[in-house]
């Protein structure tokens, strides 16, 4: 077998193995839809250097291995009278049962309080002061404290604090600049 050496610099360094490629050119790919995920594929080939046939491929293999979970709108809160929040919650050292772990990886915490017109975008459990970061979208700072209290009552076993965060200005989003920003930017 031969290997050809290629000098960068004064370095010399193997070819990419067909993984490491394949890698690469996925991680290209993902990078293009994380920037935009409503671009045409004709358009991220072409930024890619890839043929429009491969980057198809390696989208829907990607989606049928859970790489991309989903699509999403980035929407402008104030714009459909929203406010968003942060939710940073320290647990108590009591386990969850089974029921309590299944509610949360099956997405249920919007489901609780439908009245309250809130929205849960993401929920992590996390290392570190906090125990879980849920962020939210309500209509108002009412109808958070009344969320809040309700997670609070449903799982009080489980809470021992929580603290709140309004977001004031979103300055990037899922990795998408704020087109309004220069707008809002006063407020700082």
């Amino acid at each position: 077998m031969k290997y050809y050496e290629i000098q960068i610099l004064g370095e010399k360094s193997m070819p990419k193995t067909s993984k490491e490629q394949i890698a690469d050119d996925e991680q290209k790919i993902v990078h293009e839809l994380q920037k935009n995920s409503k671009e045409s594929i004709d358009k991220i080939a072409k930024k890619c250097s890839f043929s429009r046939q491969k980057v198809w491929r390696v989208i829907k293999r990607l989606e049928k291995d859970k790489t991309i979970w989903g699509y999403s709108a980035i929407v402008d809160n104030e714009k459909v009278d929203l406010t968003h929040y942060t939710m940073l919650v320290k647990r108590t050292i009591v386990p969850f049962d089974g029921k309590v772990r299944d509610n949360v990886s099956e997405e249920q915490l919007d489901n609780y309080f439908p009245e309250l017109n809130i929205t849960v975008e993401d929920v992590l459990y996390v290392n570190g002061k906090y125990d879980w970061i849920i962020s939210f979208t309500a209509p108002g700072i009412k109808e958070t404290k009344k969320f809040c209290e309700k997670l609070l009552r449903k799982f009080s076993e489980y809470m021992e604090s929580y603290e709140v965060l309004e977001t004031i200005i979103t300055i990037k989003k899922q990795g998408i600049k704020n087109p309004s920003i220069k707008e809002q930017v006063c407020l700082l």
